[in-house]
């Protein structure tokens, strides 16, 4: 028997999950529903369908979801960030099995919600980490899980975004915190669920600095327009987007945009930019072992390095996704093309104690992501064989992600680490004040002591989730949803 799959968001990250339906995955399920705040949207997913010889699904508002749950067992959510727990809640609520896209929310009190949702549901829900399916990273859980560097003590991990990747977060909806948790939640959920799934730890505690750097108001000179559309530099000025160079852009936004407002090719240096550029962390694990962890959003070349040191050696990881940054080449394409780009490369090498350093194989397949990708597919629309590197991830996983998250936010609003609770599954309550340091010791001109310890910790029962269960949905879609239900690229 298929399954019915309905889809909510219908922006850039959808493409992947209709294209499998509609290509090599077409034999596990059908697409009976789209919804979305955009009808422009809806009717561009709705023609794609056509070419692939399907026929045209209801397309839904938001105000409309419970009509959607009606017609699906399975419901896929690609939406904005901030409103993936509204629509989760209610899918879990109505019994349906639920696929999300990282990340699985953007703050401690949806968590919170979609936990509780999880536990009385019938249904299950995936969170969508593609990176644990990328063979480098399997090759990294597998050589860890064996012991072959003994027992893990830290991990340095550093990533860079380049200025056509990054810079493409500070154009859409993501440039706005609120709706997307920050580059802290938003992108480095990816690589703070890596760690947690390598080391097969819990997180449970965390202090953060960030700033914003480089995107935003005042870090550019000269005027800038509100938007690359029309503007006097478009073609030559390397961070403004054409909309019009990308047909499949122009129709999911440009021609979309007299529905709702939302501009897709905003000006990475102009008002409105929330999030930061510049992030470091530190994260104590159960295990013991400690994480220190950069994320730089305008870097001219893009990829990642993670180095394990262990009781019996060390374990490192590098990564070239694309080797450098073509000017004037704003739009990315897709992670398989930054994978194919030339020159792009990755390594896994062993250093054992008084030993010759060794590469580790890395054994790549077809499509995105090392053939990544496919495996994740397999897992979603298959069902999950026998995976011995436990790469689907659940609820739980999905929190202990966001969390780091979000306790690294808050640690660089107060200038405290914050400790997480229940295995990583929740934060300490309240937000304290920064305290200030202790003056300096005026005797001996004694440098000021550092802010005290972290807050206190008071455990709380997670709240009821919110989303009602009635047969039209949410009384009401979030305000934040009506805005823009744009799904942003990973």
């Amino acid at each position: 028997m298929t399954r019915r799959y309905a889809f909510v968001g219908l922006g850039h990250r959808v493409q992947m999950y209709l294209d499998a339906l509609m290509g090599d995955w077409k034999d596990t399920g059908r697409i009976v529903a789209f919804c979305d705040t955009n009808r422009t949207r809806m009717r561009y997913h709705n023609d794609r369908l056509a070419q692939h010889g399907g026929e045209a699904v209801p397309a839904f508002a938001p105000e409309q979801f419970g009509k959607l749950l009606e017609l699906a067992d399975t419901v896929v959510v690609t939406c904005v960030d901030s409103a993936h727990a509204e629509y989760v809640t209610a899918a879990l609520d109505a019994g349906r099995d639920v696929i999300v896209e990282k990340p699985l929310t953007v703050d401690a009190e949806s968590c919170a919600a979609i936990a509780a949702a999880a536990e009385r549901s019938s249904g299950s829900l995936v969170t969508t980490f593609n990176y644990r399916y990328s063979p480098r990273n399997s090759a990294v859980r597998r050589h860890l899980a064996e012991g072959a560097i003994g027992e893990v003590t830290s991990v340095h991990f550093e990533w860079t975004l380049d200025t056509i990747h990054g810079a493409d977060y500070f154009r859409r909806w993501h440039r706005d915190i609120a709706q997307s948790g920050g580059l802290l939640v938003h992108k480095a959920s990816h690589h703070f669920d890596l760690v947690n799934w390598w080391l097969g730890a819990r997180p449970e505690l965390v202090f953060a600095q960030s700033a914003l750097r480089f995107y935003g108001a005042g870090n550019a000179p000269g005027p800038r327009p509100q938007r690359a559309h029309g503007a006097p530099g478009l073609g030559t000025d390397p961070f403004l987007l054409d909309l019009t160079s990308d047909p499949r852009l122009a129709r999911l936004y440009l021609d979309a945009e007299t529905e709702d407002g939302y501009l897709r090719d905003r000006d990475v240096f102009g008002d409105g930019v929330t999030i930061h550029d510049n992030m470091a962390v530190l994260v104590r694990y159960d295990s013991g072992a400690l994480l220190t962890y950069s994320l730089n959003a305008h870097a001219p070349h893009e990829g990642y390095r993670v180095s394990f040191n262990g009781t019996r050696g060390r374990l490192e990881l590098e990564v070239c996704e694309r080797v450098w940054t073509p000017p004037h080449a704003a739009v990315d394409a897709s992670a398989a093309g930054k994978e194919h780009t030339p020159g792009a490369w990755e390594r896994l090498t062993e250093h054992l104690h008084w030993q010759q350093p060794r590469e580790v194989p890395i054994e790549n397949g077809d499509g995105a992501h090392g053939g990544g990708d496919r495996l994740l597919l397999d897992d979603l629309f298959r069902g999950p064989g026998d995976d011995p590197l436990a790469r689907r991830a659940g609820h739980l996983e999905g929190i202990r992600s966001v969390l780091v998250g979000v306790a690294a936010n808050r640690s660089a609003r107060t200038g405290l680490p914050v400790r997480l609770l229940n295995g990583g599954a929740a934060l300490a309550d309240g937000e304290p004040e920064p305290r200030p340091a202790t003056a300096p010791d005026a005797a001996t001109g004694g440098a000021a002591d550092p802010p005290g310890p972290e807050p206190v910790v008071v455990a709380t029962a997670p709240p009821t989730a919110a989303a009602s269960t009635a047969s039209d949905g949410p009384a009401a879609a979030p305000e934040h949803d009506r805005a823009a239900v744009e799904g942003g690229a990973a």
